[in-house]
């Protein structure tokens, strides 16, 4: 199994697939996706095979689809299943904006999709349009629906900002009063684009720990392949919250992830100084070479981040890697 030098263990991939967003996010790509000159074409279905099968090896037991948008890939379904029938992969999910999901969701969940997780950054529709660019609220809890009604586990992602959502956790909760979904506020984060946007949005996620705590919400023991948030539960509501605390400390004291860009780098942290390219091993080497490498790189992921020194690293925005 992966283990780094602070003897973590790495069972979880997130993987990108694409750099191309449809949405236009305030804190990430606020003008769109500009694709600059001379950018190459995203891993190929065949490089993905070898890149899932040399982390499959190495012990990972989760992968995480994720963008840009990953459903503007008409090849997704391939990718999904390629991804599911690889031995030692148990599970396969996807982080996506929802945009235009719903007819989708079923031709997914065949070719493997286990669950998804949609961006809902607000459940007012005027705020929610304010913050992506688009009027898509309405389609994004169809999306919610159609999954549940397919059997299908959801979580909403929601960055949490001062003066867009800071005030809706109730709103959230009322939502998930009936409804076995879980919510996740994402406390904003810096990079290197949206500076003078997170200084004046950033909002610290204990404050919404306290709401949770004195509102009946308790915390919820963490899985060995969970994420990063903390979830709450309450006796009243078929759904949960969930935190994350990316400014906490020891937030990465047990990390579980790595990513993969969808140029084939891999970034030991989501914040870290740069990627380390694995394309021409995915063109030229078996899986079992590659993750004898991927075990020799992963002993240089640092402790931590540098969000707590407003260094960000090389990651300019999070449309970059995924998040």
């Amino acid at each position: 199994m992966l283990t780094d030098q602070f003897n973590r263990r790495f069972t979880y991939l997130r993987l990108s697939i694409t750099e191309v967003c449809n949405y236009r996010c305030e804190y990430c790509l606020p003008r769109g996706y500009q694709r600059g000159d001379n950018v190459p074409a995203p891993l190929s279905l065949e490089e993905i095979g070898t890149l899932v099968r040399a982390f499959a090896l190495s012990g990972t037991r989760k992968i995480r689809i994720t963008g840009g948008e990953p459903t503007l890939r008409k090849d997704l379904p391939e990718i999904i299943a390629l991804c599911k029938q690889t031995p030692g992969i148990r599970e396969v999910v996807m982080t996506s904006n929802g945009y235009r999901l719903a007819p989708k969701l079923a031709t997914l969940k065949k070719a493997g999709l286990d669950r998804i997780n949609l961006s809902v950054d607000s459940l007012t529709p005027a705020v929610f349009e304010m913050i992506t660019g688009h009027d898509r609220l309405r389609d994004v809890l169809d999306a919610v629906d159609e999954a549940l009604a397919l059997g299908m586990p959801v979580k909403l992602n929601a960055v949490l900002m001062r003066h867009y959502n800071g005030d809706e956790l109730a709103r959230f909760t009322d939502y998930l009063r009936h409804r076995p979904v879980t919510a996740r506020f994402i406390e904003l984060m810096e990079t290197g684009d949206n500076r003078e946007f997170f200084r004046q949005q950033h909002r610290p996620a204990h404050l919404l720990e306290n709401w949770l705590a004195t509102n009946g919400w308790r915390p919820r023991a963490r899985g060995e392949d969970d994420g990063p948030a903390r979830e709450f539960d309450h006796p009243g509501h078929a759904g949960r919250v969930g935190l994350i605390r990316p400014y906490k400390q020891g937030f990465c004291d047990d990390c579980n992830r790595l990513r993969v860009s969808s140029l084939g780098d891999l970034q030991l942290c989501l914040f870290s100084q740069g990627g380390i390219s694995l394309r021409d091993a995915l063109r030229h080497d078996t899986p079992e070479q590659l993750s004898r490498r991927l075990h020799r790189l992963v002993l240089g992921k640092k402790a931590g981040h540098g969000l707590h020194r407003h260094d960000p690293g090389a990651t300019r925005h999070l449309a970059m890697i995924g998040g």
